[in-house]
């Protein structure tokens, strides 16, 4: 067929890309009537007003043009101040380069620091966009799962150290982690910096969920324990904390010597963000912690619904997730987890993500995203309790 032929020319990293499985599941129900929507990693708000007012403040006095490649200087800089006030780091602005999300401050840093040969060692379940970044570069991710245990998803540094090769480039972590929510101890971090010190490793830290965290006063980044010109690159974007998912706007924190390189690589991939854009993202990091702090509280009492009423099935196993915004659980008994979240579909008419779709160790899992309004989350619990409920 002349489509074959076509497809057969292109790029055999870009032919092999798999179908999400999320994409998958969505497509499958995205237009059932009255379908409750819990498969996607964002909530159900709308961006908040003053973030709105700074973007059409901004498109209103005609900042539609080219800017500046790095990012707004007084974006970075508030960027800056937001690691003085939450993590006690002392940050240089110039370490901070804007990208048109978290997504494509990853792909970016694959795209540097990776190529054919390479290895890249994954701590997951993860989301799978983070294996495609890799695979796109010709690169191989090695996973190291996460154990599963009713207490919560742990790490086995040996695991994650022995993974290591000649061929290894770097290592990826998401912490607080999506689908998991499993969370670093702040003696695991040093543990994995000395580790990469040692083995002059590149530390990719995505710490997109540092603020959703429960049960604790808050977690840790990277950047409080590493020099500023060490082998770190930390990755986070505004979609999350001040529901900005639609807007695609993130940052990347690097070592100064890479400031040029950064710059080019944003050029050369989409040739900045949208000043409007940013000046909606500095209304959100500049005066918006009151409202990550309500929304991290809607989520955790979110978590606490979702895992009373899942917990009382005597077939559902999960832990009771330390951060982020999802619940990921597994049904005794199913072993396809795409076929049951089609199910799920059919019979609750709830959407989940189907656990394989996060790589090795997430096959028997489903995640549901818990960043709803308690209104939704009741109906739509009550809805899967109904359809799991042993028969």
């Amino acid at each position: 067929m002349v489509e074959q032929a076509l497809f057969s020319t292109l790029r055999k990293a870009a032919q092999q890309l798999p179908e999400s499985g999320i994409i998958e599941v969505v497509n499958y129900g995205r237009e059932r009537p009255g379908l409750i929507p819990f498969w996607v990693g964002e909530g159900d708000l709308p961006t908040p007003g003053f973030i709105q007012d700074a973007l059409v403040a901004a498109l209103r006095a005609g900042h539609t043009f080219y800017t500046y490649q790095r990012g707004l200087p007084a974006l970075r800089q508030a960027i800056g101040d937001y690691y003085a006030r939450h993590h006690e780091v002392s940050l240089d602005w110039q370490r901070v380069i804007v990208v048109g999300s978290g997504m494509q401050g990853i792909m970016n840093t694959m795209q540097a620091l990776v190529g054919a040969g390479d290895e890249v060692v994954v701590v997951g379940p993860v989301w799978p966009n983070i294996y495609a970044a890799v695979e796109l570069q010709q690169a191989r991710w090695v996973p190291v799962t996460l154990d599963y245990t009713p207490h919560g998803w742990e790490l086995d540094l040996q695991k994650l150290f022995d993974a290591v090769t000649p061929r290894t480039r770097a290592l990826f972590i998401n912490s607080p982690g999506n689908p998991t929510g499993w969370v670093l101890s702040e003696a695991e971090m040093l543990d994995i910096r000395d580790f990469a010190r040692v083995r002059g490793l590149w530390l990719v830290a995505d710490e997109v969920y540092g603020r959703f965290v429960y049960d604790r006063p808050s977690t840790h980044s990277f950047l409080e324990m590493m020099e500023p010109e060490e082998q770190l690159v930390v990755c986070n974007t505004f979609s999350k904390n001040w529901s900005m998912t639609g807007w695609r706007v993130g940052w990347v924190v690097i070592p100064a010597v890479l400031g040029q390189l950064y710059e080019n690589l944003v050029q050369y991939n989409t040739s900045g963000t949208a000043r409007f854009m940013q000046e909606g993202a500095l209304a959100a990091i500049r005066d918006g912690d009151d409202y990550v702090t309500t929304l991290v509280e809607r989520c955790r009492q979110g978590r606490d619904i979702v895992c009373g009423a899942l917990g009382q099935l005597p077939n559902v196993r999960f832990a009771s997730p330390a951060g982020a915004f999802y619940l990921f659980f597994q049904v005794e008994g199913e072993h396809d987890c795409i076929r049951l979240a089609k199910r799920l579909v059919d019979e609750a008419n709830v959407g989940l993500a189907p656990g394989r779709a996060f790589g090795p160790g997430g096959e028997r899992f489903l995640r549901l995203c818990f960043a709803a309004s308690h209104a939704t989350l009741e109906e739509g619990v009550g809805r899967l309790v109904a359809a799991l409920r042993p028969r």
